[in-house]
């Protein structure tokens, strides 16, 4: 599991895959990334300690991601990260939470008193697709309610049942409402969902012009950004 990389395309910046305690929903249908997690406290910031010790600060970006929230991070691990942004000289801070945790993202920005790009996953804009097929539990009432708390979705594309309509849909709202965001390819894991070919084909094909859109990340792979595995 490599939990330490560097971005050198696009935006820049350190990127760091930590550990926290398990995910407060757990139960998105296509996800098994949630199983990098422990229950215990001391094992989690041993093990985010070492990773962090990679930092050095060369872009003034770090992203921070883990198997959930950033809220389940341990209160030792966000020390230390705060540490560092003030020994590294960070500028931007990249985190991710749930929607869950919508009412505590200020805390965040007010803890570590630095600009935040605050990703969630929303996988689509679609909301039968996205809570009642992806079992998502992200229930907003529109773009507008998400951008209330969050500067950065994180898209899926690619899953058996997902439909191209959906798809222009979602890539609409993004390119004209937010100023990142990031769009994942999908991976079979171990759940049931399975991944449409020929759906990811099409996109493939009618969105290669957002490999050159400066603020899109299209993670073609699961591990593009240089961590998990």
């Amino acid at each position: 599991m490599n939990r330490y990389s560097v971005i050198e395309n696009k935006i820049k910046r350190e990127i760091v895959l930590l550990k926290a305690f398990p995910c407060i929903w757990g139960k998105c249908t296509f996800c098994d990334y949630i199983l990098d997690n422990s229950t215990s406290g001391e094992d989690i910031n041993k093990l985010n300690f070492e990773v962090l010790e990679n930092v050095t600060g060369q872009y003034k970006v770090l992203e921070v991601i883990n198997s959930g929230s950033c809220f389940e991070l341990p209160k030792k691990t966000l020390v230390r990260i705060k540490e560092l942004i003030e020994e590294k000289g960070i500028e931007r801070l990249f985190l991710e939470s749930h929607w869950c945790y919508k009412n505590r993202v200020q805390e965040m920005r007010d803890y570590f008193k630095i600009p935040i790009t605050f990703k969630i996953g929303v996988e689509s804009f679609d909301d039968q697709f996205r809570n009642e097929f992806l079992n998502k539990n992200a229930k907003f009432k529109g773009v507008e309610e998400v951008k209330k708390y969050f500067d950065s979705p994180c898209m899926m594309v690619g899953i058996k049942g997902q439909t191209k309509e959906q798809i222009d849909q979602d890539m609409e709202v993004v390119l004209k409402h937010f100023e990142h965001a990031t769009i994942n390819i999908f991976a079979e894991n171990s759940s049931n969902l399975k991944r449409d070919e020929e759906l990811i084909k099409w996109f493939k094909e009618k969105y290669a012009f957002l490999d050159d859109e400066p603020t899109i990340e299209v993670l073609y792979n699961n591990t593009d950004f240089g961590v998990g595995d």
